[in-house]
């Protein structure tokens, strides 16, 4: 018993985020050790980590990184990434997911089969990448680190391009050994018997059994030994009991007793086949991703110390200047120090238009320049490049495993055992019940041959490559294949006004001034707002800056949230905001109440303004109007052809939301709600029953995107809004939201259709096995095309276009 509790003691160093005293880490410390299974935690604030030691059976990685939020605080963690050889099936990713989970602070582990990727989340610095590698290892299989530098790139393509092409070489040699055995069965109908003696059979069919075959065998003891079995267990046990039987018959037995050489020498050159072409499939499923990837650019032309010179792009330094000649290709995100230019950036954002750039403005790595000499200062390069974060929410999208997909890999864990124990069972069946064991061995070992889970565990992960991939040519970034799946099931879209279904550029029309000094109330309005980030105030200190007004000192700044704020202006105590603001604070709107009223009922927004240095009296107004975004309207129309309701969720008055909402077609508005509610009201319409998308574009947004089923950032918005969202739409245009849904309901059309592929095959073909009626052969070719058939049927999802493009 100690020893088995010595072999569950576990230690983990957690790095601790947050602690700023002390009383921090002594409070952390306390907690930690009240948790059951922790031996003893030590908590420093020198090295902001914890350490602990925990029994593993009793509490997980997990679960402490959860206490430590919990305490106020946080553990910073990374992803591990690494490519995997030796799969097979998706029996083999489950087991290698449990076996990796197991691991002493690994938080997560998403194991993809389609991408043969390992995806391990862990706290930073807690678990070294050899360890991960060495677990793969003793599982039985390989593992590398995933990296994405060009040359360990072309390496692996090379190294890819090899093993593909032994591949094909082993399976041309398996034809050319099986035919001789294959082709008599074809003129036996006809009463022509051509077959081999049986020693040449034995001949030729062995060394496809064993040398052509041993990836089979391999993979079936490594499975097997990490307690699990996999198609190569089902493949082996058949083919090498239709050998084991023929060879005695061959060498012991007596003449004309049954031969199955041909049997098992073609089911295991119709698995190759189908594996080979599996690979085919899934290559060109992952080509989305490739071709992301070429678009980086190799080199960078930069000025160190003056003189201009040519490094690797990924070399290149933040605020470093990267020189741009006309028709290169962007190599990092930037800012424009000098030159104008026009640059294409339909790679990235799918928009078909060269855009105008010029000095100050910022360029996207992987853009065309056009006939433009550029000067670019780097603001973000590596890891943190657009191009970068793209290619990772890919990747994670593709590795990721929709809810469909768990319940399909927990399903192919018993699948492989139950067969074995149906084969048993028939073969006993009929040697033992009917007395027939030449039927016995047919029908048991095409049991066997036919229920492979392999096309199972392909349905779901190949359908989820394809379709992430092509909404990534169309400007859609799905950030996880659960988003994927849930949007199809939406019927109810909710969008947030400014930014989103407008330009979110308000400008201002006209100003109302109650004394008729309009420049005045202007430049005090302007003043009151100087450095605010609102589009609001951004629009009325771009006109006060356009009209030449010098802009006053404030002091005092007082935030409302949702309503306005308050601000001390040339000594005057200022009140800025809304009607509700003034409503609040006494302010008398009275004479101006029902011109107002008429101008929000058109959709404009009113900026009040009010002295109460003394007493609270109304200075003016200030109307702003936001322009519908072009599409608008469209995408609303083709949401509602597809039997979605629309909803406008916004702060701003009822009487400009309603006017916004009708010219757009929207169905209902949510109107003067204020940022901290709007999750609250998505969580009613969810309440309702209701299936709810919302599409946002701000920092206030991020809670009602987190709160909806889906959330949809629009690219052109804010990153917390764009880090909180499922779906990050690349352009901001409303239509693409159209197009993220029908990508969605595509793709799981398609994962509906790879699962009956997969299933039919079985439902169909297992009876028949079970009934004697099915030759090995058939079985082996029929579990291969089932395979083929799923990964050939998720690439049709290429056909797909959406209206974004």
């Amino acid at each position: 018993m100690n020893e088995r509790r010595a072999d569950m003691a576990c230690s983990l160093v957690l790095p601790v985020d947050g602690m700023t005293c002390a009383a921090c880490s002594t409070r952390l410390e306390r907690v930690l050790n009240k948790q059951p299974g922790v031996s003893e935690a030590r908590v420093s604030l020198a090295g902001n980590t914890a350490s602990v030691d925990y029994e593993k059976g009793e509490i997980t990685a997990s679960d402490l990184a959860r206490v430590i939020a919990k305490a106020g605080f946080s553990v910073r963690s990374e992803v591990i990434d690494l490519d995997i050889n030796g799969m097979t099936c998706a029996a083999c990713s489950t087991r290698l997911e449990k076996v990796l989970s197991k691991v002493s602070g690994v938080e997560s582990v998403a194991v993809n089969l389609a991408t043969e990727r390992a995806s391990i989340t862990v706290p930073v610095g807690a678990v070294p990448t050899e360890t991960l590698i060495d677990v793969v290892k003793k599982a039985g299989f390989e593992a590398r680190p995933r990296v994405s530098a060009k040359a360990q790139r072309e390496a692996q393509a090379r190294e890819e391009q090899r093993r593909t092409q032994a591949e094909l070489n082993k399976l041309r040699l398996a034809v050319v050994l099986t035919l001789p055995l294959a082709l008599p069965m074809l003129f036996m109908p006809f009463g022509v018997d051509l077959m081999l003696p049986s020693l040449w059979q034995f001949l030729l069919a062995t060394p496809v059994q064993f040398w052509i075959g041993w990836r089979f065998y391999d993979g079936a003891f490594k499975s097997l030994r990490g307690g699990a079995g996999n198609m190569d267990v089902l493949v082996v046990l058949g083919t090498t009991a239709a050998w084991a039987l023929s060879s005695w018959v061959t060498f012991f037995g007596g003449a004309g007793e049954a031969l199955y050489f041909e049997g098992s020498a073609m089911v295991i050159t119709l698995v190759l086949f189908g594996k080979w072409m599996e690979g085919r499939a899934k290559r060109n499923a992952a080509s989305a991703i490739h071709a992301l990837m070429d678009l980086r650019s190799d080199t960078a032309r930069v000025e160190r110390d003056g003189i201009a010179m040519d490094i690797p792009a990924e070399s290149v330094i933040q605020n470093e200047v990267v020189i741009i000649r006309p028709g290169e290709r962007v190599p990092v995100d930037g800012r424009i120090l000098e030159g104008e230019s026009q640059l294409d950036e339909s790679l990235i954002t799918g928009e078909p238009i060269p855009v105008a750039r010029g000095e100050g403005e910022l360029v996207t790595g992987a853009s065309v320049n056009g006939d433009g000499l550029l000067k670019v200062q780097a603001t973000t390069v590596g890891a943190e490049s657009t191009l970068s974060r793209i290619i990772r929410l890919v990747e994670d999208a593709q590795a990721s495993k929709a809810p469909v997909q768990r319940l399909v890999d927990r399903i192919s864990t018993i699948f492989v055992p139950v067969v074995v124990v149906i084969s048993l069972v028939v073969f006993l069946g009929w040697w033992l019940g009917a007395g027939d064991p030449e039927t016995a061995f047919v029908a048991a070992v095409s049991v066997l041959v036919i229920a492979c889970p392999c096309a199972l565990g392909l349905a779901t992960p190949t359908a989820i490559m394809v379709g992430t991939g092509m909404a990534a040519r169309y400007g859609v970034l799905i950030k996880d294949a659960e988003a994927l799946e849930q949007a199809h099931r939406a019927d109810t879209v909710v969008f947030d006004k400014t930014g989103t279904l407008t330009r979110g550029t308000p400008g201002v029309e006209t100003c109302f001034a109650v004394d008729g000094d309009v420049e005045n109330l202007l430049r005090i309005a302007a003043s009151a707002q100087q450095g605010s980030e609102h589009p609001l105030a951004k629009a009325v200190v771009a006109e006060s800056n356009e009209k030449g007004l010098a802009l006053l000192p404030v002091s005092g700044f007082t935030n409302h949230p949702g309503r306005g704020f308050g601000a001390t202006v040339d000594e005057m105590k200022l009140l800025i905001g809304s009607r509700r603001l003034m409503e609040e604070r006494d302010v008398a709107l009275t004479d101006w109440a029902e011109q107002a009223a008429l101008l929000e009922s058109t959709g404009h927004t009113l900026v009040w303004i009010a002295d109460t240095t003394a007493s609270s009296r109304l200075l003016g107004y200030i109307l702003l109007s936001d322009g519908v975004r072009a599409g608008a309207a469209e995408a609303v129309a083709d949401l509602h052809c597809k039997g979605l309701d629309t909803v406008m969720l916004t702060g701003d008055n009822r009487y400009g939301a309603a006017s916004i909402a009708s010219a757009i077609g929207i169905d209902r508005v949510i109107a003067e709600v204020l940022p901290g509610d709007k999750a609250a009201e998505v969580e009613r319409l969810r309440n309702e029953g209701k299936h709810v998308i919302m599409v946002g574009d701000g920092i206030n947004d991020a809670p009602a995107l987190a709160a909806a089923g889906v959330g949809m950032a629009m690219g052109s918005g804010t990153d917390v809004a764009m880090h909180t969202a499922g779906i990050t739409l690349m352009r901001g245009e409303p239509g693409l939201v159209v197009d993220a849904i029908s990508i969605s309901h595509a793709t799981y059309h398609k994962i509906r259709q790879n699962l009956f592929w997969a299933l039919i095959y079985n439902v169909i073909a297992i009876p028949l096995a079970v009934s004697g009626l099915l030759n090995p052969v058939i079985a082996g070719a029929a579990m291969a095309m089932s395979s083929v058939s799923v990964v050939s049927n998720s690439l049709l999802l290429k056909r797909w276009r959406g209206k974004g493009k």
